[in-house]
């Protein structure tokens, strides 16, 4: 009588039999969006929906001056309209709303793997619209950060960094595809993102820190006397708060301490708590972005080979010289080895 005997079944095949029906499930959510990666899909859910729940929550913004109470004159933290009511501010922040949240919302359509496969000319037009919308948007940001919850030098460093690097990226992902270096030009284009993502997290730590700072009840600042008076309504009670105020000798930019306290239910210690928090915010969420989109980069390097090896073919087919480092690569501008094709790779492996 013949023995029948069954083939081991092994781990892998084992776990892909338990987990086919989730599997299969997401993979018919996001492979008709153009992802290949089943990680991409939820780091795509988180970070482009809060780059765009932000965007959408702060477009009311764009009435800068406006009656409504959507608008930004009447719904800005404490004592932003103050400064930016007039004058050079005033320029300032409506070139930088006024670009910054149509960027914002333009900038996750670019990130969507099958507009950029089949809708590859409104990739390229949308792209330089985003590029010429942030470099304007951060000369209004360099306007604005004198007076930007306080405008203390913390701040105006860290806009001018955010300036800088935002800048630099978007420079540097434009040449690089111009060049046809694909996975150069998907690093820089992650960074800059990344870095415009930073006033969503420094909001976040900016109103936690503002909570731990009013129950501490020991940080104070300086605000104008006539600041005080533009955020109380009636104005009559800053004479009260603040006697300095009603000092016959006094100016309008008579400084008086005031103490920081989100909780207190005056505006102006709540804008105090929100000054003395945003500084510290802003730069710690730069930090973040920093190093997650250095991590991801880090952490994806077949995608990265994978674009390289398009970028290689693409180039060759145009004449470049250098296919596949015609670009910003390191093996061109620094000491890493030279990069080689797989054909390459595979015909020396054949010899061997």
């Amino acid at each position: 009588m013949e023995r029948t005997t069954t083939a081991p079944v092994s781990n892998n095949a084992r776990e892909e039999k338990t987990h086919k029906p989730f599997v299969t499930f997401w993979r018919k959510v996001y492979r008709p969006l153009g992802f290949q990666k089943g990680y991409n899909f939820p780091l795509f859910i988180i970070f482009a929906g809060a780059m765009m729940g932000f965007t959408l929550a702060r477009l009311p913004y764009l009435n800068i001056a406006g009656t409504a109470a959507s608008s930004f004159a009447n719904n800005s933290s404490p004592g932003e309209w103050y400064w930016y009511k007039t004058g050079v501010y005033r320029i300032g922040i409506t070139l930088h709303l006024g670009t910054i949240l149509p960027a914002g919302f333009l900038l996750v359509w670019q990130f969507v793997p099958v507009i950029r496969h089949k809708l590859l000319i409104f990739h390229r037009i949308n792209g330089y619209v985003i590029v010429l919308l942030v470099f304007i948007g951060n000369i209004g940001a360099l306007l604005i950060c004198r007076r930007a919850f306080g405008g203390t030098l913390d701040t105006q460093a860290a806009v001018g960094v955010l300036v800088i690097i935002t800048t630099i990226s978007m420079c540097l992902a434009y040449y690089n595809i111009k060049r046809l270096q694909i996975d150069q030009h998907r690093a820089w284009m992650l960074r800059a993102a990344s870095y415009l993502g930073v006033i969503i997290t420094t909001r976040l730590i900016m109103i936690l820190s503002a909570l731990i700072v009013g129950k501490l009840k020991s940080y104070n600042t300086t605000m104008t006397c006539d600041e005080i008076t533009f955020m109380h309504d009636p104005s009559d009670s800053v004479k009260e708060l603040y006697p300095q105020c009603s000092n016959p000798n006094s100016t309008v930019d008579q400084l008086v301490v005031v103490h920081a306290d989100f909780g207190s239910g005056q505006v102006e210690q709540i804008r105090a708590s929100l000054g003395i928090s945003f500084g510290m915010a802003l730069w710690l969420a730069l930090f973040l972005h920093l190093v997650f989109v250095e991590a991801y980069l880090a952490l994806t390097p077949r995608e990265s080979n994978r674009l390289r090896q398009v970028s290689y073919e693409r180039q060759m087919e145009k004449g470049f010289k250098n296919p596949g480092s015609a670009g910003l690569t390191s093996d061109r501008w620094g000491d890493a080895e030279a990069w080689r094709p797989m054909e390459e790779i595979a015909a020396t492996e054949a010899e061997k």
